[in-house]
């Protein structure tokens, strides 16, 4: 295996928000040329799915955070054989460089590189670096990050603000323009992968407190869970609401492209994707996210002007009504926020982190070949003036 033959390996696994700004930078560097591979532990199902072509790797991998003195000991037990496997990975691929996306299906074959001497990119998609990153970003060459303020970054590791990458489809729907409504009123309502219960008991509600020639205009796309969609929709069509609603929607992309106000939750995922497309938004940070990091993100889109936040303990009906009518009722507003959310979308971030890994790569390749070059003697006898 020559050098330009070895690959690059990424490591995520778990939610989407490791799992997309991984694959997106997989699909920027096969376009470059570049071999990938991808790696996540056992339990990961949805990496790589998206890109059928590229090896991918299973190794084992644990979960010690939030579990019992036992449940602790066996994660760190299924730790060790992941870093055991991920040697004997190492070994056979021989990558040039390996990049770390967070969560701890990635520690195993961080902590694998760092033993083998392979250099680490981590990419954070949060504006609070996340315990798996925090742990390896002491050793890496560099770290990528998605917002210029990130919390808990080491002084001596050098850092570049590339974005959070996003979905193609996301990067097809900033294409389209920011339009102001007029007549109908476009929400769309979005709680995660798993929808967001505090969003169904409360959004229906507060918007059939509105008034009737508001309520009229609306037309609401609403991401539910599935055991709340019959309440969800008896409300909405209680108080005459023109609404869609599902437990998952395929072509969120296109929705956003056409909404006039997001509510969200303020995940990586959500808060990068609603910057990019440039549209207000509503966000709701989950109460209960590792480190508070879906308020800090959601107070970065706020500060540029693009979003309101309320904290889920303050989400009730009568405040959320308020704030739909100060929103939905100004329509200048709303594409100054539009304009403001667009004004910190990075749609480049896929090339820009390319960028990075393929500068850390170069560097490991020149480093690799100097070391191999034979250090050549003078064996000659130097000769004096008598």
């Amino acid at each position: 295996m020559t050098a330009a033959e070895n690959p690059i390996l990424l490591a995520a696994g778990g939610t989407g928000g490791h799992v997309f700004p991984a694959e997106a930078l997989a699909a920027e560097l096969l376009r470059r040329g570049h071999r990938v591979g991808l790696v996540t532990d056992t339990r990961g199902k949805g990496f790589g799915q998206n890109l059928p072509e590229l090896p991918l790797y299973r190794i084992p991998a644990g979960t010690p955070s939030g579990r019992s003195l036992p449940g602790k000991l066996m994660s760190m037990v299924d730790i060790a054989r992941g870093v055991l496997a991920s040697l004997t990975l190492l070994g056979l691929t021989r990558p040039v460089a390996v990049v770390g996306f967070g969560g701890y299906p990635a520690l195993p074959l961080l902590l694998a590189a760092k033993l083998r001497r392979i250099p680490i990119v981590i990419h954070e998609q949060n504006a609070v670096l996340g315990r798996v990153n925090r742990l390896v970003a002491r050793f890496a060459a560099r770290i990528a990050t998605s917002f210029p303020a990130t919390h808990f970054l080491p002084e001596h590791v050098a850092v570049t603000v590339t974005g959070n990458p996003v979905r193609p489809a996301i990067l097809t729907a900033a294409d389209v323009p920011y339009h102001a409504p007029e007549q109908a009123l476009r929400l769309l309502v979005l709680g995660g992968s798993q929808g967001a219960r505090v969003l169904s008991d409360v959004v229906p509600a507060a918007l059939a407190l509105l008034p009737a020639e508001m309520r009229k205009r609306l037309k609401v796309v609403q991401q539910c869970r599935t055991e709340d969609l019959e309440r969800v929709r008896a409300t909405y069509d209680a108080a005459g609401i023109s609404a869609e609603t599902a437990s998952f929607f395929t072509d969120v992309a296109q929705r956003l492209a056409v909404t006039h106000l997001a509510v969200s939750r303020s995940g990586a995922s959500s808060t990068a994707e609603i910057a990019v497309v440039g549209r207000p938004a509503l966000l709701v940070p989950y109460a209960h996210a590792m480190d508070d990091h879906q308020t800090v993100n959601a107070q970065a889109l706020a500060q540029a002007g693009g979003a309101q936040v309320i904290a889920q303990d303050k989400f009730t009906i009568e405040r959320v009504t308020a704030a739909f009518v100060n929103l939905l009722g100004d329509p200048a507003a709303l594409s100054d926020m539009a304009s403001a959310a667009r004004s910190v979308g990075r749609p480049l971030a896929a090339q820009a982190l390319a960028d990075l890994v393929e500068r850390v790569a170069t560097e490991h390749r020149q480093a690799a070949a100097t070391a191999a070059q034979p250090v050549s003697k003078d064996h000659s006898v130097k000769r004096t003036a008598a």
